[in-house]
């Protein structure tokens, strides 16, 4: 009998070398994360593959799985760790190595397997682990599954049937280069700025974009997961700024930056402005309509309301669905909706066929990107984004918050704002006209101001975003609002970054 996980124990004793770490708050809506060491360790992640490979084996879907791992120096023995757990309980293991999570999403279409999990914490710092999985390509785990996940793991409520098995497979990043670089050529001179952020991209990001035609400037390319010089994510302000100074330094066209796993892409115009991901699916959704005809699309909730406002989105007659943040809840919606593509604030880009298999990638992201100045010849990057309406929009702000509470806190946040409604009071100095709860609270003004806050869902913050169509001080004048309602809630801390 397998022993139950304990929620902690003390490293380097005989009970931390001996019985299964797991905390219980690792258990994310869509994925997991733990800080390994201190709420993981490998006796715990071996109890985790055993209750996935439970898990996929109750939800009737064969126990076949594809398993990859990002480059942080501990990542590889977890990812071995959590394959020893799946066979246990039964699970024929496919090994891709070095990936990014794209890279592993895409093993389940080449290899033909239906799971999968990738051992990675993104962008998170170093120190962090996590691991991202699916039973039904191209979705990941959502709220149900993760559910289920974690109370056979913290129950030890496990099936070993056993008859795994494990094989390792042979120079599979050839084959996703192979996948991405098979197609014409971009017929464009441009040169590209590719930040990796000394994220795992770097072993491939760089490659990907010359075979495409395009002259590529590498930056931060080198792998190193204590991330010395800004973290790779592209909402954060530090790695904008850093493709920025690139870009202007080499006279880029474009400059494309990827999260930690890859599954992300940020741009930053040639003028070295940096464009917020919402703001550049609109200008996809612009080209993809040209070629496709009128699309459907799925957004989340923290993106801009341009999506069903702009004149020329409705003139190419695309339609938006706002959805819950989330790639798992986007990347379902798109599914579920047939949608050409999703577009998440984050930076998190579904694409569906004939563009992409439905999952996010970074790297189908960035090529999107390129093909689409491929088809403007005549603009630049900037002028393209200067056809699209201006609003005013603040990055994703992330206030910290415990993650036992967040939620709760999310709550009271939700009740306030629908009490003040009720009571006909305003919001930075307007009425309240909206309030879309799907996923925390979006409260919105007569002239299109609106604020978001929500939990995230793999870090111990809050989420608050605002734009607004009017001006920088009705944002300003929004988030002064938003914040002043989150501080009657001693739990929240400090911002990351804020306006």
């Amino acid at each position: 009998m397998f022993p139950k996980p304990l929620a902690s124990l003390k490293p380097n004793t005989a009970a931390y070398e001996s019985l299964p770490m797991v905390k219980p708050t690792g258990f994310r809506e869509y994925d997991a994360r733990w800080f390994f060491g201190e709420e993981l360790n490998l006796m715990g992640v071996q109890a985790v593959g055993m209750g996935l490979g439970t898990l996929i084996g109750r939800m009737g879907v064969t126990r076949e799985i594809v398993v990859g791992h990002d480059f942080r120096g501990y990542s590889a023995s977890i990812k071995m760790a959590l394959v020893t757990g799946l066979m246990a309980a039964g699970c024929k293991v496919h090994d891709i190595g070095l990936a990014m999570s794209p890279m592993a999403y895409f093993a389940q279409f080449e290899l033909d397997v239906p799971c999968v999990a990738m051992v990675t914490a993104s962008h998170n710092d170093n120190g962090w682990t996590g691991v991202k999985m699916g039973a039904q390509r191209p979705v990941t785990f959502g709220p149900d599954e993760m559910g289920a996940l974690k109370t056979i793991v913290l129950g030890a409520d496990f099936d070993l049937v056993g008859g795994g098995s494990y094989r390792f497979v042979e120079d599979f990043a050839a084959r996703y280069i192979r996948d991405l670089t098979t197609r014409p050529k971009v017929t464009r001179k441009l040169k590209v700025v590719a930040a990796c952020g000394n994220g795992t991209a770097g072993a491939f990001a760089p490659q990907i974009l010359e075979a495409l035609g395009v002259e590529v400037v590498p930056l931060d390319a080198e792998l190193d997961h204590s991330f010395p010089r800004y973290n790779p994510n592209p909402e954060d302000m530090k790695m904008l700024h850093a493709m920025a100074v690139a870009v202007k330094e080499h006279g880029a066209d474009v400059g494309l930056g990827f999260d930690g796993d890859g599954d992300r892409c940020g741009v930053v115009d040639n003028h070295g402005e940096e464009i917020f991901a919402d703001k550049i699916g609109v200008m996809l959704a612009r080209d993809l309509c040209k070629v496709h005809g009128p699309s459907q699309f799925v957004v989340d909730v923290k993106s801009t309301g341009l999506f069903d406002a702009d004149p020329e989105l409705k003139r190419l007659g695309a339609r938006t669905d706002y959805w819950k943040t989330g790639h798992s809840y986007i990347k379902r919606r798109v599914r579920d909706l047939n949608a050409l593509a999703g577009f998440e604030k984050s930076g998190h880009f579904f694409f569906n066929a004939p563009v992409g298999r439905g999952y996010d990638d970074g790297l189908v992201t960035a090529i999107a990107v390129i093909d689409m100045l491929d088809r403007n010849p005549a603009k630049s990057m900037a002028e393209l984004y200067a056809e699209v309406p201006k609003t005013w929009g603040s990055p994703t702000m992330s206030p910290k918050c415990a993650d036992e509470v967040k939620y709760e806190v999310v709550e009271r946040v939700v009740k306030r704002f629908e009490a003040m409604k009720a009571a006909g009071d305003t919001v930075a100095g307007a009425p309240i006209t909206s309030l879309v709860t799907v996923n925390g609270v979006r409260v919105g003004t007569p002239d299109g101001t609106w604020g978001l806050v929500r939990a995230s869902s793999n870090k111990p913050e809050l989420v608050v975003v605002v734009e607004s169509p009017v001006s920088e001080q009705r944002m300003r004048d929004m988030f002064a609002a938003v914040d002043t309602v989150l501080r009657e809630n001693p739990e929240v801390g400090a911002y990351n970054q804020t306006i």
